[in-house]
């Protein structure tokens, strides 16, 4: 297969982990996640890893260093990557994807679900510290941050729309029909 990279993009909790994660096993992708570099910034400054400790990182590298500090990271690290599949896991912004639409091999997915069906999400895998005990006005209101705002207005520029309010079964045939109809390009 020719070299494919797929960018997800898609609200809090809307399944980019799990299609990475099934592309990574499937597939043997790749995957880099634009949280990573935030993650190993937070630790490292023993900040808690909470939602809005990452949030709060990211604005201040884009306010700091330029709106597209963590786009041209990804890019860099993706354009390095010798793998046939690789997966950014986390666009959620115009500039994230300004760097790497210029690569040929790039294709936006869109992946949607319901309000409800994430929030279910974010609470049973509890990824950040501050997730578990979360209120669905407060997961409502994360998506109020300037890091979010962007994810929806995506969908119009994306290649893929995956539709992911339903199962496991259903959300991996889609996944499988986008990775064939580009490996049949």
């Amino acid at each position: 297969m020719d070299k494919i990279i797929l960018g997800l993009v898609g609200e809090i909790a809307s399944g980019k982990g799990t299609t990475a994660k099934y592309l990574q096993d499937k597939y043997g992708g790749k995957t880099h996640r634009f949280s990573t570099m935030l993650r190993d910034v937070a630790h490292r400054m023993h900040l808690e890893e909470s939602r809005e400790n990452l949030q709060k990182l990211s604005t201040a590298f884009r306010q700091y260093f330029g709106d597209d500090i963590l786009s041209t990271t990804i890019y860099h690290d993706v354009s390095e990557d010798v793998g046939a599949l690789v997966v950014i896991d986390g666009i959620r912004r115009y500039p994230d994807i300004k760097h790497m639409s210029t690569l040929p091999e790039f294709k936006l997915v869109y992946i949607e679900a319901s309000a409800e069906n994430r929030y279910k999400r974010i609470i049973e895998r509890g990824e950040n510290a501050d997730d578990k005990n979360k209120t669905f006005e407060e997961f409502k209101k994360d998506h109020s941050y300037e890091t979010e705002k962007d994810i929806v207005g995506l969908k119009s520029k994306s290649d893929f729309i995956i539709n992911n309010d339903g199962n496991l079964a259903d959300l991996y045939p889609q996944i499988d029909k986008i990775i064939n109809e580009l490996k049949n390009k």
